[in-house]
């Protein structure tokens, strides 16, 4: 481990290899586990906001749970996350005709039908980060379903902090990568 700022961060985050490989996994962690996708408190108010443009990209599974569920629910940690359909898909998941599983908040971003990616944990994975009163620590989770991902990072040798750069500077900041960066760089050496 090793802080940066305000973050605790976790040495796999640098030495862990990793690449999605939807063609392998279909998308599985968005169907599987046992709970929504992580949501800060501001991403809340933006699931609420754009969830009617957001509707027409949903199935009719994902619409039926949110509109019992809400646009996202508390957890009884008092944590927010994304709802689920029967207890398995988050209900924003969608299915391409190969029946890989993709998100439609970023179906209709990618549409330009809305200006947020998706919720920035998902757009974090496979890095989750915990926040405490003092500090927020940034760990690799390591899932099963993503050992193809891990595989394919290791063959074309991207660690797992450039696969997410772009959600690590959403989530901490540009300066705050480029320090990570170094770190990373003195690591290798």
């Amino acid at each position: 481990m090793f802080q940066l700022g305000k973050t605790i961060v976790s040495e796999d985050i640098i030495e862990k290899d990793f690449v999605c490989n939807l063609s392998a996994c279909k998308g599985a962690c968005c169907i599987d586990g046992e709970a929504g996708a992580p949501l800060e408190p501001s991403e809340t108010q933006i699931l609420k906001e754009i969830y009617p443009k957001i509707k027409p990209f949903l199935r009719k599974e994902g619409i039926s749970a949110i509109e019992k569920q809400g646009p996202f629910i508390t957890t009884e940690l008092g944590e927010f996350e994304t709802p689920l359909i029967d207890g398995a898909d988050c209900a924003y998941v969608i299915f391409d005709r190969k029946g890989t599983a993709l998100c439609a908040i970023e179906e209709a971003y990618n549409q330009g039908e809305v200006n947020w990616k998706k919720p920035v944990s998902c757009h974090l994975y496979p890095v989750r980060v915990k926040d405490y009163s003092e500090f927020s620590a940034v760990n690799y989770h390591k899932w099963e379903i993503c050992d193809d991902a891990c595989t394919l990072g290791k063959e074309l040798q991207v660690p797992v902090y450039k696969f997410v750069k772009q959600a690590l500077i959403r989530k901490f900041g540009e300066d705050w990568y480029m320090e990570l960066e170094k770190v990373a760089e003195k690591h290798k050496s």
